[in-house]
């Protein structure tokens, strides 16, 4: 084929955004010809916007068996990602799945064996921060062996402010039966991705966790983790959408080597030697292990949702690398359902955690979840064309 035929699940936000980038020709392996949506309103913005030669369908499985498309991406609530992606696969549509890959390992773990079932399909995940200059380059450094050891990491994410309007936008946020989980579900499975993409998963993480602190919400908006490493490192993990003007600081510690992203810059501190040879060695007790700082240059590109969408049309069409494999959404996921885990049973918990344990405690929260009954129509779309420059 020479476009990629495609369809879009869900045109809200994240979906309407995606319509935009490829109609407006950001994306030019594909052409859309579909999208699905169950609000009348989001159909009637789409017959607008899109023009005459897009189908509008009010189910996903109708444009999924119209015959109009070969790939779809699908941007819906939550809990929804995993089984819509089945139903491409089963379908043998490709499929990209917007962040996160879905709330609990069980459910994405399903949906990571069908995609075994299926290697004519190309399955990705919209982890668009990993074409962030600044993370590749850190990535790069942190593995090369140049610096030794992670001893220490340390990343404060609290410039994720929303205020209660954000939160009374969809009756399916930030409630155990519609989203799955708040702050860490929502806003932060671009960091929790990019922390284990860089420095891998911990095998313990003990997690202090606020439900409700600073919204009138019943999921979590403040949130505090501890993690070890298997080489004896630690780490700690702190983010809410609570400060009005928060940080944005993801610092790793080395044998060889402090390395830090903050204010989309990336700082390399190279140690003359390695922390253990200058502890071993050095006979001044207060002294200071002599340095080089630097700020590191990168190759400046970050073509974010873009560059995610355009790597999955090169994978389909040309067989070129994804961005992100949709199979490594589980990683981000296991963090994420471990914090949770944790603060649900008030202990330390290790990796991989006990998922059947997880999905009990999580029922027991969607079984009281005070989720509105749905109206579609009364959903607020924002603008999201300038928040994704960074880590947001």
């Amino acid at each position: 084929m020479d476009k990629i035929r495609l369809g879009i699940i869900g045109i809200g936000n994240m979906g309407s955004g995606h319509t935009c980038r490829v109609v407006d020709g950001e994306c030019p392996d594909f052409v859309l010809t579909a999208v699905a949506d169950i609000n009348p309103a989001r159909r009637e913005w789409a017959a607008r916007r899109l023009g005459e030669n897009v189908a509008f369908f009010n189910t996903a499985e109708a444009m999924l068996d119209s015959g109009l498309i070969d790939a779809c991406i699908v941007s819906t609530p939550h809990y929804d990602h995993p089984p819509l992606a089945m139903a491409c696969m089963e379908r043998s549509i490709h499929v990209m799945v917007e962040k996160p890959a879905g709330v609990y390992t069980k459910q994405v773990r399903e949906m990571n064996a069908m995609a075994e079932k299926h290697p004519e399909v190309v399955f990705g995940l919209m982890f668009n921060q990993r074409t962030n200059c600044v993370y590749r380059k850190m990535k790069e450094l942190v593995q090369s062996g140049k610096y030794g050891r992670i001893r220490r990491t340390n990343w404060i994410i609290t410039d994720w402010y929303r205020p209660q309007c954000y939160y009374d936008s969809g009756d399916w946020r930030a409630t155990w039966a519609g989203e799955g989980g708040g702050v860490l579900l929502n806003q932060c499975p671009h960091q929790l991705d990019l922390w284990q993409w860089i420095c891998g998963l911990p095998v313990k993480v003990e997690t202090h966790m606020k439900f409700g602190l600073w919204h009138d919400i019943e999921v979590e908006d403040d949130v505090t983790t501890y993690v070890e490493y298997e080489n004896g490192a630690t780490g700690v993990f702190v983010t809410t959408t609570g400060d009005a003007h928060g940080s944005n600081r993801f610092e790793i510690q080395m044998d060889r080597a402090k390395i830090l992203v903050e204010h989309d810059q990336l700082y390399l501190e190279e140690f003359s030697v390695s922390e253990p040879e200058w502890s071993a060695t050095n006979k001044e007790p207060f002294a200071s292990m002599p340095t080089k700082n630097t700020i590191v240059e990168t190759d400046g590109l970050n073509p974010q949702h873009t560059g995610v969408v355009n790597a999955w049309g090169g994978a389909i069409l040309r067989g070129e690398p994804l961005v992100a494999d949709g199979r490594e959404g589980i990683r981000g996921l296991m963090l994420s359902n471990a914090m949770h885990l944790s603060a649900f049973l008030g202990r330390e918990v290790t990796l991989p955690i006990d998922e059947d344990l997880y999905y009990e405690e999580l029922k027991k929260r969607i079984a009281v979840s005070r989720r509105k009954v749905s109206d579609p129509a009364k959903a607020v779309v924002a603008d999201l064309s300038n928040t994704f420059a960074g880590t947001h």
